[in-house]
Parts: structure tokens; sequence; C-alpha cells
């Protein structure tokens, strides 16, 4: 019978998904609860580059680097996206 080995890199992913997971849902309640409209496009922000971290933490966990590009996208979806709502947002509080 083979034995399962379990190494201090998968402990440590493990710590860190349960990290992330706790963040990811403190990071849910701030964009719920707001209260402004940038609290809320921060807290998207952070969730965004919470679950890029997860994707980098899978990767450690399963060693399978195809799963970089998925974050790679997703950083630069996000980047565009903030610029975007950076540009509305000033046009908005700037014209008040």
């Amino acid at each position: 019978m083979k034995t399962m080995e379990f190494s201090i890199i998968d402990f440590a992913a493990l710590v860190a998904f349960g990290m992330l997971i706790l963040s990811m849902a403190i990071t849910f309640w701030r964009l719920v609860k707001g209260p402004t409209l940038p609290d809320r496009v921060v807290a998207l922000d952070l969730f965004a580059n919470l679950t890029i971290g997860m994707i980098f933490t899978l990767v450690f966990y399963t060693r399978q680097t195809i799963y970089l590009d998925v974050a790679v996208f997703i950083a630069l979806i996000v980047f565009m996206g903030n610029v975007a709502v950076s540009r509305f947002l000033k046009r908005r509080f700037h014209d008040k």
C-alpha cells in the first residue's frame, strides 16, 4: 500500500487557504455593507486580489502551473476595471 506524504508546503498551502477564505468572507461583508461606493470598489478590488492569491496557493498545492494563466488574465481584467471605475468616480465626484 502506498503511503501519503504530507510536506510542509502542503501544510502551509492549507493554512493559506484558510486565511484567504477568512479574508474573503470579511471582504464580502464590506462589499455588501458599504457604506459608500468607493468602499465597495476597494472591497471588490481586494476580493479579486484574494481570488488571485487563492489561484497562486492552488498552484503551490497542486504543483500545476497551468492555473497561472488564469491568474494573469484575472489581474489584467481587474486592472482595466479599476481604471474604468476610477475615471467614473473622478467624474462623478469632481463635478459636484
